[in-house]
Order: C-alpha cells, then structure tokens, then sequence
C-alpha cells in the first residue's frame, strides 16, 4: 500500500466512509499515473509522450444529470432552473453511502491539490478516484501544493468520482445512472457513472461561481486572460468553441489562464493550474502553444491515432467533436507565474456567429456590454444530427450558464460596476462567418481576428473612425491595420444585401425573444441597448 510521508490517506478515507480498499495510491506523479494507466490497459502514449484514453459513453458534459443538493444554505439562494436541478438531502445521503460502499475491495486514487491563484481565496480540494488517469487530470488541472504545504493542508472541498458506480434513479432521485451531484453545506462533489473528466473541473467551477459572488464579493468569470509587457490584462469570454484559449495563447502575452478567473478589488487571478483545450482540428501552425504542449504528462482524451501510427490525427471525430488535452499551465512556454494579473484594460466577448451577421470585430458601449454578456451568444454548426447544415443559436448567460448558481444578473451587475468603475474597453469579437452563413460564407481568418485584437490591445483602434453597425447599433471600425477593409463591414462580403439584411433582422430577433426572461431585472441602460428592428 502505498502512502505519503506527509498525510495519511487510508485514515483520511476512513473518515469518509471509505473503506476496505485494495490499494490506495497518493499523490502519485504524472509518470507513474501514466504508467498505471497503461499497464491497465486503460489508455497508450502518443508518440509525442502524452497520455490518450477514452471517456467512454460520455465524451462531454451532462448538465441534465447534475444536481446541487437543495437545504437550509441553498433553498433561497440557488437560482433553480435546468442547469441548477434540487436534490434533496435524503437523496444525497442515499448516493453518498452507494458511492463509499463502492470503493470497498479497489484501488483508490487520491490526490490534494488547490483551487484560485490569489492565496487570499484559496480552496483546497481532495479528488478522490478510481481511475489513475482521472488523477493525472487533477494533477494536470488544480494547482499542485509544495510538499512542505501538504504539511499544514486541511481539506475544505472534497470531490469524489467514481464512473463505474451506477445510481438507481427509482431510490436516488436521479435522471438516470449517471450523476453529478454538489453539497454545498458538506462540502462535496459527487460524480457517478461518467468517466469524462471535464465533470470534475465543472463542478469545482460551480461552487467557485456560488462561494466567491455570494461570500467574498469575487466576480466569478467563464473567461481565459493573458497579460502584456506592459502590465495591461485581457480576459476573453466565450462559449465551447469561440476561441478563448486559442486567442488567449499568445507568444507576445502571458498566459494567465484560459478558461475560469476570479475579479477581486485589485485584479484578476486564475482558478486553475492547468488548460483543458478542445483539440479537434489543432495544427502546429494555427496554435503552436497548445500542439506543443500535448507531450508527456499531458492527457488526450477521445482521439484517433492516423491508421498504423500513435501520431495524433487531430481532424477525426470519429468518438466525438469533443476532443481535448489537459496539460498544466507551466506547459505554455510564457505563463504567468504566479497565474495573476491586474485590473484588466479590455475585454473581450466572442462569438463564432455561424450567420455570418455580425462584424468581425466592433466597441461596445458599457450598456451594450451588459445586454450582450447576458445574452451570451454564439451560433453553432449542428453537426450532430445527419444532415443537419443549418447554423444554430445558442443564449448562454454570462457566457456560462450551466455553471451559475446564482441568478445571471447578479454576476452581471458585478462585472458591470467594475467596467464603470475602471473604464475598461469592451470589444465584440466575431470568430465565426463572413460573407454568407456556415455553407455558403467562410470562416474568418485567425490571422485577420489575431490582428484585430492586437490593435485593440495596442490602443491603435483608440484612434480609428468608426461607423454604427445597423440594428444592433455597435460601433465597428473603418479600418485596421492587417485586415482588409471591406472584412470589416458584414454586409460588403454578401453577394446578396438583401439576404444578408433577412438573416441580420432574423438574428436580432432572436437575441429580443430570448433577453425576454431578463428583461425585468435589467436597467434602463442595458434595455436600450438592445437591437432595434
């Protein structure tokens, strides 16, 4: 059995109710992880180095099947929908005891690591599986306390995930078997029945998106951030697929981290440890950072080798469009270390408008910034289905809605006192169509959004003319320094204007009906800054 020098994991599963175990392997190293893994037969090297498995029957998220346990904490101050579903405590402890039993006779994986940069709102977390891999992901994804720290730790979350353990939906008040289950009052994360490690980092982000708004006065962010020579932050917001780690990967700016940070009094700090980068079409040439770090101690999870090889064959979606690496944060070569930066300077919303509406880049006043991080749109192609071609919209608020506990005008009202406070510049950035929608149109350039935002971030736009973009009123630039002007303007890469103008009225449409549901907690700024038909 093996334990640490410094902690006793078999007393602290013991605590849990977790015993009789086989083996209980502790804070293991990336490399045995691997090891361990492959000698299970449960997953093989690529030839760079890194570590590749398949999920199994879940390739993704599955928000129909988590629950926040709903009590005395929880009851009124939860925002109860489809993403945030009640279970009750009864249930919780039915699976609790289910999930612990489990465990009894095998090996048990156990890791400590931490949540949140900024050493004033850190969380420590115990990821308790039965996979080496799932703890290579821990590894790779939480930040990795020093031995000396693994002293004094003390457990404040407690995750633990067991994919082979299946509920019983007649007993447990579950959808099916598979579930995801939050307790704020004990502090713990179930997981059952899925192997897709994306469930564990989302449910840490879950209760970050609860503790830090609610108790700390903290804006929780669905954002990546990097930080330039000058000490000026960006953070980018965005959906699955719209480019935040992809934009946020510079080799002229510091990585701060590329998908979840927190905005306190004096800047912003990183959730993470590490990157969990969609991997589906990933080139060296595209993203360099990324495709360089997928080497020893990272973790692929659900790709296709090219036939005969162990050479990564990032375009097949055989498994799933889903594809992706965890690596840790110092795999990027110019990472901010310690993952921290200041009061950010500009930020970005980003789309991939599969309508191929809106502009490729426009400034957002600080009221249309509101409707729009409410709104949080993007268009995706529905590739799921046979035959389906035709773009399909998606209203995510705050850019994150499967992971907010609280109601989305909280979190929108936090980010909006903070870009008045500090005059920050808000920019839409379209990473989608141009020219006519998905089909007809192509898909802007990386290079072409690479360069807008660059100006942007340069202040070179800052003295650019503008022109307002119709309906929704954005101003877009003239002109931008390596982008062809006529990019700029939607409407001029249409053939047919008045196609262009039908889907353009389409899409607002859309954003009206859906803001709808928020419109009663919206101010008189955010109201008229929707579009105007």
């Amino acid at each position: 059995m093996q334990m640490s020098s410094v902690r006793n994991p078999v007393a602290d599963l013991r605590g849990l109710g977790i015993e009789n175990v086989s083996n209980v392997y502790y804070q293991l190293s990336p490399e045995k992880l691997a090891e361990q893994t492959v000698a299970r037969n449960q997953g093989v090297y690529a030839d760079t180095g890194a570590l590749a498995v398949n999920t199994g029957e879940y390739t993704g998220r599955s928000p129909k099947d988590k629950f926040i346990v709903k009590d005395n904490i929880t009851t009124n101050t939860v925002n109860w929908n489809d993403f945030n579903q009640p279970i009750s405590e009864e249930n919780f402890d039915r699976l609790y005891s289910r999930i612990t039993r489990y465990f009894s006779g095998k090996d048990v994986w156990v890791r400590d690591c931490y949540a949140c940069a900024d050493e004033d709102f850190r969380i420590n977390i115990k990821v308790i599986s039965e996979l080496p891999w799932s703890s290579l992901f821990a590894y790779n994804m939480f930040l990795r306390p020093t031995e000396e720290e693994l002293d004094y730790m003390h457990t404040d979350w407690t995750v633990i995930q067991a994919p082979g353990c299946l509920a019983d939906p007649a007993t447990d008040g579950t959808r099916q078997g598979n579930f995801s289950v939050v307790n704020f009052t004990k502090k713990m994360i179930l997981i059952g029945g899925s192997a897709y490690t994306g469930e564990i980092k989302k449910g840490i982000f879950t209760i970050l998106n609860y503790v830090l708004p609610h108790n700390k006065n903290v804006l929780s962010m669905h954002c990546s951030a990097n930080i330039g020579e000058e000490g000026d932050t960006a953070v980018f917001f965005g959906l699955s697929g719209t480019g935040k780690t992809t934009l946020s990967a510079d080799p002229a700016r510091k990585l701060i981290g590329d998908d979840e940070h927190g905005w306190t009094a004096t800047g912003i700090f990183n959730f993470e440890g590490g990157c969990y980068a969609k991997c589906i079409d990933l080139s060296e040439e595209k993203e360099p950072q990324i495709f360089h770090a997928v080497r020893e101690g990272a973790l692929l999870e659900n790709i296709q080798f090219f036939p005969g090889t162990r050479t990564v064959d990032y375009a097949n979606k055989t498994i799933t469009e889903n594809t992706r690496v965890s690596y840790p944060l110092h795999y990027i070569d110019n990472a901010q270390e310690p993952a921290v930066g200041g009061i950010p300077k500009n930020i970005f919303f980003l789309t991939c408008d599969a309508y191929g509406v809106l502009p490729p880049i426009s400034r957002l006043t600080p009221g249309q910034a509101m409707y729009q991080f409410i709104s949080g749109y993007t268009a995706k192609v529905a590739g799921t289905e046979a035959g389906v071609t035709e773009p399909k919209s998606t209203f995510s608020a705050c850019f994150g809605a499967p992971f907010l506990p609280l109601h989305p005008a909280q979190y929108a009202q936090m980010l909006g006192e903070r870009m008045h406070e500090h005059q920050v510049n808000v920019w839409l950035i379209n990473t989608g169509w141009t020219g006519g929608a998905y089909g007809t149109g192509n898909r802007i350039k990386l290079s072409y959004t690479r360069a807008m935002i660059a100006a942007a971030l340069s202040g070179k736009l800052d003295k650019a003319s503008f022109h307002a973009y119709p309906v929704f009123g954005f101003a877009v630039p003239d002109n931008c320094e390596g982008v062809p002007a006529n990019i700029l303007d939607p409407r001029n890469t249409w053939e047919n204007k008045a196609a262009y103008d039908t889907q353009l009225n389409d899409l607002a449409g859309q954003f009206i009906r859906n803001f709808e549901k928020y419109a009663a907690a919206a101010d008189k700024e955010i109201l008229d800054a929707a579009p105007k038909i």
